[in-house]
């Protein structure tokens, strides 16, 4: 049936969001409908018709009607009639409030609005999106349908069968949701029931499918401090006196998804389009720029709390590398100060006078260090969550995540073992996973390529991830928190010999010291020294205990790495090491050839007293997390006078590695070298006692050009060499 539109015949009927037409239209209808009311249905629109004196012809419609059906008082309607089926009833409706008077405020309880929509619009069929006019206390409001969700009536429990639509059925149980557009408009709503605000876009989290894997606990904390408080409605956190977290510091190693984190935390929300900046982006050449560039980033938020209060939805600003605009005042020299006014300038924002309650600040940083402290106290970036390296279980989770569409579309091999990667993955951060996993795919790609015929056509079918691969890929990606074992073995590339008793009992003493470490609870630092003469094997004994320890972080400080560092530029290189090793729980650092660390020099005698006050801090400094621990293991062969400095008395254990001087020591070594039992005899007879360093180059002179071993020859050797 078609009908002509016509205006309403009085402006007051526009409240009864009801459509109107002649009485004889009507019996018709009705005759027709043989039900009342009447419902029609006008471009997927339905409306209650009502018969009127005043209407003689057409379908007299509101202008918010019209508006809404988008036509005009020139066109033709088109209406159906629309039956009411089952399963169509309402079970609960988010309403969006607005006074349209601007001279008159309105103060209205979410209980009294939603009494006089029940009255006003039981029996309805809503559609999302549609608008109603209502009159409250005189006051003339708009509402607008946002959201709705369908309930079966039959079923006992309806939560469970409740499902999102598009239109309902408004009836007596169906509940409601009423915000308002403007603090300034409808004052007090929602003062009346108490319901947790949904601040997120999805009942629930699956870290995974955001791509994060190994932070459960970090986003436990998150929750708890950051968004725990912006659940509950505004009225009960003013009545608990407290403000929500505006700020967090998420901070940590490079590469362990502090920037993912904040992105995909912002994703979640809902929240406007969150602002991230790189911090250095803020700065400007132009005078004043600079702040600005910070004032410009809480403009939006500052507008929006203005005009709609408590009701304003959260902004996140994202600033990564937040140190670069944060460092501490007075420490950047230069005429403009522009790093101190931008610190000043973001202080005033995060918690000045007119303070905003509607932002969330995530700052990131590899360096809290170096960030003033006055942008970390509480109301500032109260919330400080260290991103650190994950443990196997997570590393098991972010494997997963990488690999999961080579595991869909059937790429991954049934002989790859994810939790043996993981453990073969010690101290790798994720960002190093996910280039392990990049590694493992050229391998991959390299097999299938044939370099001899590079057009030849690809059978993609063939590519398989294998564990041979991921094997290959480990030794191409080396974790920066880890254990550089071609460095390491450098120390050892001869090899270690045991040359008898009391080096038997050095190692098994070292290795001891390192059980305990990683066993106890109550020893988180343990440092030991080897002292002895030079050439005994100390660095080696070191460098071979460190790399069977099994200690996720080794490190060797020595002196040949520092060759043209200033002074405080080796401090600082020392110091990063250190800092390093407390981001991982079980670490060991080698101070190697401590005397030539200290800079010293026999004549004066001289030494540098920057780099020993670092080294006598460090060596006594306990990691700052308790689940972290740390061995150190220093060499010297200058012990009287590192006693005079009181750098012996740092470390908790002192082990002499003594020359060889047990004739049967000189035996086992001269044994290892297939030495013939004459021949060591007349050495062993000799009575020398010398270094397991020079008798080993003693040897090697002796057998060069590959000549048999002569006790002769060795002995000229080693005379040559002690001269």
């Amino acid at each position: 049936m078609n009908f002509k539109p016509v205006n309403l015949p009085t402006s007051d009927l526009a409240y009864s969001n009801k459509v109107f037409v002649s009485n004889n239209d009507y019996a018709t209808l009705a005759a027709q409908y043989k039900k009342s009311p009447v419902y029609l249905e006008f471009n997927n629109y339905v409306f209650t018709v009502c018969p009127h004196d005043a209407v003689k012809e057409g379908l007299a419609l509101s202008k918010f009607q019209r508006e809404l059906m988008r036509i005009s008082l020139t066109d033709t309607v088109y209406a159906k009639f629309f039956t009411i089926p089952d399963e169509f009833y309402l079970g609960s409706i988010s309403i969006q409030a607005e006074n349209l008077s601007k001279k008159k405020k309105l103060e209205v309880t979410e209980e009294e609005l939603e009494n006089k929509i029940r009255e006003n619009f039981e029996g309805f069929v809503l559609n999302i999106g549609q608008t109603l006019l209502m009159e409250f206390q005189a006051v003339p409001i708009q509402l607008k349908i946002i959201k709705q969700t369908l309930i079966d009536l039959r079923q006992p429990d309806t939560k469970e069968e409740s499902k999102s639509c598009t239109k309902g059925f408004l009836h007596t149980q169906t509940s409601f949701i009423i915000e308002s557009t403007s603090e300034t408009t409808l004052k007090n709503l929602a003062q009346s029931k108490l319901r947790a605000i949904n601040i997120f876009d999805e009942s629930r989290f699956n870290f995974e499918e955001l791509g994060i894997g190994g932070l459960d606990r970090e986003f436990a904390l998150i929750f708890r401090r950051a968004f725990a408080s912006r659940l509950f409605p505004p009225q009960v956190v003013k009545k608990l006196g407290i403000q929500h977290v505006r700020g967090m510091l998420l901070y940590g190693p490079p590469g362990t998804g502090k920037t993912l984190i904040a992105r995909q935390i912002a994703k979640c929300l809902k929240a406007r389009e969150p602002k991230i900046v790189n911090g250095p982006e803020v700065f400007d050449k132009y005078v004043g720029q600079t702040e600005q560039n910070i004032r410009d980033l809480f403009k939006e938020a500052e507008q929006e709390q203005e005009k709609m209060g408590d009701k304003s939805k959260l902004h996140i600003i994202v600033l990564d590398e937040i140190d670069a605009i944060c460092r501490p005042r007075g420490t950047v020299s230069g005429g403009t100060n522009v790093h101190d006014t931008a610190v000043n300038q973001l202080l005033s924002k995060i918690d000045g006078v007119n303070s905003l309650n509607n932002i969330l600040l995530i700052g990131m940083t590899n360096r809290k260090d170096m960030i003033d402290e006055a942008i970390l106290r509480p109301g500032r970036l109260e919330m400080h969550v260290e991103i650190s390296l994950p443990d196997e279980a997570g590393r098991v989770q972010i494997l997963n995540i990488h690999t999961k569409t080579m595991r869909e579309n059937n790429i991954l091999n049934r002989d790859v073992d994810i939790p043996l990667l993981a453990k073969l993955t010690k101290n790798y951060s994720g960002a190093e996973i996910a280039g392990l996993v990049k590694a493992t795919a050229s391998h991959v790609f390299n097999r299938e390529i044939d370099f001899d015929n590079l057009g030849k056509e690809l059978n993609i079918e063939n590519l398989k991830v294998s564990q041979s691969d991921f094997m290959a890929a480990l030794k191409d990606i080396k974790p920066q928190f880890g254990v550089d074992e071609e460095d390491i073995t450098r120390y050892i590339r001869g090899g270690i010999i045991d040359y008898g008793e009391t080096f038997r009992h050095l190692y098994k003493t070292l290795q001891m010291l390192i059980n305990q470490v990683k066993n106890s609870d109550q020893t988180p630092l343990l440092s030991v020294l080897l002292e002895g003469p030079s050439g005994t094997g100390k660095t080696a004994i070191a460098a071979k205990i460190a790399l069977e320890s099994g200690f996720s972080y080794v490190k060797v400080v020595s002196p040949e790495n520092y060759v043209g560092y200033t002074e405080s530029g080796k401090v600082n290189a020392i110091a990063k090491i250190f800092d390093d090793a407390y981001k991982s729980p079980l670490s060991l650092i080698v101070l190697d050839n401590i005397e030539r660390l200290i800079e010293y020099v026999n004549s004066g005698p001289r030494f540098s007293n920057s780099i020993l006050q670092a080294i006598l801090i460090l060596t006594k400094k306990i990691p700052p997390k308790t689940e972290r621990r740390i061995m150190i293991i220093g060499t010297t062969s200058m012990a009287s006078f590192l006693e005079d400095l009181d750098l012996v008395r740092s470390f908790n254990v002192v082990l002499e590695v003594k020359k060889l001087q047990e004739p049967r020591e000189l035996s086992n070594v001269l044994k290892h070298y297939k030495v013939p039992r004459e021949e060591s005899d007349k050495v062993r007879s000799s009575g020398i006692q010398v270094s397991i360093k020079t008798l080993l180059l003693a040897i090697e002179m002796t057998i060069q050009g590959g000549v048999a071993f002569s006790s002769e020859k060795f002995l000229d050797c080693m005379n040559s060499i002690l001269l």
